[in-house]
């Protein structure tokens, strides 16, 4: 039996218990696929043209200088990866970049390759890496976090279908991609000479992403603030909307032409 995309990244709840949760959840400020439903309306896009990758480069070298990273840091040109930014009406407001592995290795293979081979060696097994993500904020907004990650699980899993997820970060932001989206530190850190700092290898296994979004569902049952970004990411409604528009043959094409690859609404940023 065929895994449609949405099996992975959709809630497993139906019906009733859908809309009690939902309804129950109302305080839950997540992104909306409809027009009107807030009044900031942020476009995804894929950075396939000189002018979004010079944005998005721009945009992670301003903020990896303000934290003392470097600011000569440049995207990934190959075919396994794939950038992708969030904007309003002015300005680049986020961006990430998921790459696959290829010929060309992840960039966590510069020193953590002792921890990734293993799982690139077993069978049955492809695994990926987020990496040059940067927001215009020290502090961006939730539910515009929700909203990215969601999208690239999901444009992700439909292109490459990979089923392990990794990501390198500074040591002291452990516990956020521990609590809020379920990452499993791997190994101990040790020093990215790129950024000139400790950097801790952390590993997501993609197939678990669909029981976090269910066990996120059952946050939205109580008055308790969510406790993990899947309680954010998008309704199962607009999560099924969103597999058509990611995984649909023109999705790519249609970035290409100048359009957006999704719009979606937020509320205030």
């Amino acid at each position: 039996m065929s895994v449609q995309p949405e099996a992975f990244f959709t809630t497993g709840a139906t019906g009733s218990a859908v809309s009690r949760a939902v309804e129950r959840g109302t305080s839950v400020q997540r992104a909306r696929l409809a027009a009107g439903a807030f009044d900031t309306a942020i476009e995804i896009e894929l950075a396939d043209t000189t002018d979004r990758r010079e944005d998005a480069c721009s945009l992670i070298n301003r903020r990896y200088a303000w934290r003392g990273y470097g600011s000569h840091h440049a995207l990934p040109a190959h075919r396994a990866s794939a950038t992708f930014t969030a904007s309003d009406v002015s300005r680049v407001l986020g961006t990430v970049t998921l790459v696959v592995d290829s010929d060309a290795g992840l960039a966590a293979d510069k020193i953590f390759a002792d921890e990734l081979d293993p799982f690139r060696q077993t069978q049955g097994r492809k695994i990926c890496e987020l990496s040059r993500l940067a927001f215009e904020t020290g502090l961006p907004s939730k539910p515009l976090l929700a909203a990215l990650f969601h999208i690239v699980f999901i444009y992700g899993y439909h292109h490459h279908r990979c089923t392990d997820l990794f990501i390198e970060v500074n040591p002291r932001h452990r516990r956020f991609y521990e609590a809020m989206l379920g990452f499993k530190p791997i190994g101990t850190p040790r020093t990215n000479a790129s950024v000139g700092a400790p950097s801790q290898l952390m590993w997501l296994e993609i197939s678990s992403i669909r029981r976090r979004i269910d066990a996120a569902m059952g946050d939205l049952s109580s008055d308790a603030t969510p406790r993990s970004l899947y309680a954010l990411f998008f309704s199962p409604d607009d999560a099924l909307e969103l597999a058509d528009e990611l995984t649909s043959d023109d999705a790519v094409y249609r970035t290409r032409n100048g359009n957006a690859l999704v719009k979606v609404f937020l509320p205030d940023l």
